[in-house]
């Protein structure tokens, strides 16, 4: 694996890798359409051996290095697009487009993966089969990744997948991990509750659609307790109720909007169904309908407990003071290398980037305004996406 070889390798690059993570954090774009992003990394690698591939349904591409001999394939990720939140960090870099901010850590993910294609180009020599550079748009909320295994970016189905999420919280260089669920799914929730409204000085008059909300609102915490296993979390937030156009006119109708978060398949169908059951009859106790929309999010992020020990094995190899976490339990949040997950086996990692010997605990977590990352961290993830393919490459599944 040669790892203080990728690890000297990839900070010999330190200065190119930083300077493209700036250049994407002072001029974020948002979605699936970003083409400013996607120019800027292919300027970084224009010298570089590469085969790009893009395809018609947003500005996603994958860069292909094919190694001297034939072998396995393994697709290395990157996400490119920013948030719609003003920025507050204080940098000198920071956003120059009001209202946008790359507050989730993906700027600093795609120049790590730069980094990485350019460790691993410099050893196209002696790679036995090929690695997929992903540079993924779209993964807030947009479904990117979907987007572009639709487009057939990258088919055939690599035999390995790995990805790396800045963690902005904890400990500088420290690697985190885990088999089985790593995160969770995330599904909009939409509740419509419809009465007849009246004047509010006479509710005897009405059926008033805002107890009966109130009262769908604390089932679904009730049924999320009583029904389910603690062991096995999962969470339902309603975070949104609007009603209403006076203080004297009971309304017609109430809507409410929430989130489900779900860690298997098999979990996220059973809360769907108990979550219309419990709304719709608590509603219609009370002579009101419910009508229950879910929106699909991106499915749970579930990690090959093989994956992990390969990632673990590079992140020890690698070296430092803190260099790797068996992660205890899932985060709730959401993430859309999911759905390769869910056809490729492979895994998401946490990379440590809180400043070295500060409090990380009480910095800016992620989707702050104020969130800001030690650059220095990034040669070490580039190096650990370049050992994980590496190791797959010449190694296969142990």
């Amino acid at each position: 694996m040669l790892t203080e070889e990728l690890l000297d390798a990839a900070r010999s690059h330190e200065g190119a890798i930083t300077a493209l993570r700036r250049a994407i954090h002072a001029e974020p774009e948002l979605g699936l359409d970003t083409p400013k992003t996607l120019a800027k990394v292919k300027e970084a690698l224009a010298d570089l051996p590469l085969e790009w591939r893009e395809g018609p349904s947003c500005t996603g591409a994958v860069a292909v290095l094919k190694g001297a001999h034939a072998g396995r394939r393994v697709l290395l990720r990157g996400d490119m697009d920013a948030l719609p939140m003003e920025e507050h960090s204080g940098v000198d870099f920071a956003s120059q487009i009001p209202g946008r901010m790359h507050a989730c850590g993906h700027d600093a993910h795609t120049a790590m993966l730069a980094g990485a294609a350019r460790v691993l180009a410099a050893r196209q020599d002696s790679l036995k089969g090929e690695v997929l550079f992903m540079f993924q748009p779209g993964e807030e909320g947009y479904h990117g990744a979907r987007h572009m295994l639709d487009d057939g970016l990258i088919d055939p189905l690599p035999d390995a997948a790995f990805a790396l999420h800045v963690w902005p919280n904890a400990p500088h260089g420290r690697l985190e991990g885990r088999g089985g669920p790593m995160m969770a799914s995330a599904d909009q929730l939409e509740i419509t509750v419809r009465g007849n409204g009246g004047h509010a000085s006479m509710p005897y008059d009405t059926i008033d659609p805002i107890p009966v909300s109130a009262e769908i609102v604390l089932a679904l915490q009730t049924m999320m307790t009583r029904r389910f296993d603690a062991a096995e979390a999962a969470v339902v937030s309603i975070t949104k109720i609007e009603a209403g156009s006076a203080h004297n006119i009971i309304p017609d109708s109430v809507e409410m909007m929430g989130t489900i978060r779900t860690l298997s398949p098999e979990r996220r169908k059973v809360i769907r169904e108990t979550i219309a059951r419990v709304a719709e009859n608590v509603a219609r106790a009370h002579g009101c309908e419910a009508e229950v929309r879910f929106i699909d999010g991106f499915p749970a992020t579930i990690n090959d407990a093989r994956a992990v020990s390969l990632g673990k094995e590079v992140a020890l190899a690698l070296g430092g003071d803190t260099p790797w976490a068996d992660r205890p339990a899932p985060t709730m949040g959401a993430e859309d290398f999911s759905y390769v997950l869910e056809k490729v086996p492979g895994a998401m990692f946490f990379l440590g980037a809180a400043a070295e010997g500060v409090d990380w605990k009480g910095c800016c977590g992620l989707h702050s305004s104020r969130m800001v990352l030690d650059e220095s961290v990034m040669p070490l993830g580039s190096a650990f996406l370049a050992g994980c393919a590496l190791e797959f490459l010449q190694n296969g599944w142990r």
